[in-house]
């Protein structure tokens, strides 16, 4: 029994020493594969260089996107500036038309420029794409109308239009104006 435990322990002793030998073998491989601080100084300010390269990145995106914010706001004012000056352009003809009906005393010759007037701002308008809504004979629709005062008569349909107090206006889908109408039914 004793030759037995004398077998068992010179095994283990064995088993233990390579054990060893591998640990201290692995130990070795470790350290020559670790990088010299002079590796490791190097890759740091590489990283530092990557970093301050990102960092000019970013600076110079966000600026970038703040000149592309400030142009987009200035051409937005531009935009709405010319087409305030073209309208206006537009409306110009008729209020020299308007000032020269007001020196005139002949009310005929008043009511003949009212009218061209009206003429005139009717062709600015559809120049413009800006079309009048609310006529007598529609079908009241809330969408485009203002139904201030309503009426009953058998004769004429459901929701008809028989007054214009006030035309109303849209451009597109864009409604400037309701129309103020009376309807019947």
């Amino acid at each position: 029994m004793a030759a037995k435990n004398s077998e068992k322990k010179t095994k283990v002793d064995i088993s233990e020493k390579n054990e060893e030998t591998k640990a201290n073998s692995e130990v070795k491989e470790a350290e020559e594969k670790a990088p010299t601080v002079e590796e490791l100084l190097h890759k740091i300010s590489e990283l530092e260089a990557l970093i301050k390269e990102k960092d000019d990145q970013h600076l110079r995106m966000a600026a970038e996107y703040d000149n592309f914010r400030r142009r987009s706001r200035e051409e937005k004012e531009a935009t709405y500036t010319e087409a305030v000056a073209d309208t206006v352009g537009e409306l110009l003809p008729i209020i020299d038309n308007l000032e020269r009906a007001a020196l005139y005393d002949d009310e005929s010759k008043v009511k003949e420029g009212l009218v061209m007037i009206a003429k005139s701002t009717e062709a600015v308008f559809e120049k413009l794409k800006v079309e009048a809504v609310g006529k007598v004979g529609e079908t009241f629709d809330p969408n485009l109308h203002n139904a201030v005062l309503h009426a009953e008569d058998e004769n004429l349909g459901e929701g008809e239009i028989v007054e214009v107090f006030q035309k109303g206006y849209k451009k597109g889908n864009k409604i400037i104006r309701f129309a103020m109408v009376k309807t019947v039914n």
